[in-house]
């Protein structure tokens, strides 16, 4: 393989001009190890290197049992912290579809936490979501969130979107407060978003109310920091005239 520098170098840097010029494809699984070890004349060591740095950069994605395939393209989403829409209808707006993978859909007994926050008795119990939501195919967050059982009674019965299910008994949220950080995101989330173990995140914690003031909802998302650009408008707040100034 002629060129200057490493030999898994100029290997990274081919495979990483097929992605971006289309030759690879968003997808498209690569050839085992040993099969581009012996087209490229390179030993297996130096393939492995070169694969395991696209695979941290988000170039490649490994899935066990499967093989290496190109990441999906992510474009990225600007949201508005202003507004409390769902996650479908967001998407929708936009024109791309949504789907959920559900990972949980249950009545539980609640977390001291939950008990806390949702103003909860004793006995009562929360219904707890917890899913993976995809835009156009390409898995964008991690959403898990707690309700009580007197608003979502049935948590089997949430389609698409918790808001329009919770809309449709006279029980959808009309304000909230959130809360963004920064994470890195950990070896399942990783799995699940399809994203190196490490990559950025933002993590959100969302306590949501209904018209009366009772709390409806909690909400702890992981959104893929390479998806998501949060946006707010920022208003110059007029303070009074002091005397003398």
């Amino acid at each position: 393989m002629p060129g200057a520098g490493p030999l898994y170098l100029q290997l990274r840097a081919r495979i990483t001009e097929a992605i971006e010029s289309g030759a690879l494809r968003p997808g498209e699984s690569l050839p085992a190890e040993r099969d581009i070890a012996a087209m490229s004349g390179l030993s297996r060591v130096t393939v492995r290197k070169a694969v395991e740095q696209l695979v941290a950069a988000g170039k490649l994605v490994q899935r066990h049992g499967s093989g290496t395939f190109v990441a999906p393209r992510v474009e990225k989403v600007e949201m508005a912290l202003s507004q409390l829409n769902s996650f479908t209808e967001d998407m929708a707006r936009r024109g791309r579809e949504t789907r959920a993978i559900w990972l949980e859909r249950a009545l539980v007994r609640p977390s001291t936490d939950e008990v806390m926050v949702l103003g909860l008795k004793a006995h009562e119990r929360v219904a707890r979501l917890a899913r993976v939501r995809l835009s156009d195919g390409v898995p964008l967050a991690i959403e898990r969130a707690a309700l009580p059982e007197t608003i979502l009674p049935d948590p089997g019965a949430v389609g698409d979107s918790l808001y329009e299910y919770l809309g449709s008994r006279g029980m959808r949220p009309v304000r909230a407060v959130q809360r963004i950080s920064a994470t890195n995101i950990d070896a399942e989330t990783a799995a699940l978003l399809e994203s190196p173990e490490g990559a950025a995140g933002l993590q959100i914690e969302r306590v949501s109310y209904l018209p009366s003031g009772r709390v409806a909802e909690i909400t702890r998302s992981i959104y893929r920091g390479d998806a998501y650009d949060f946006t707010a408008e920022l208003l110059l707040s007029t303070a009074p005239e002091r005397n003398g100034t």
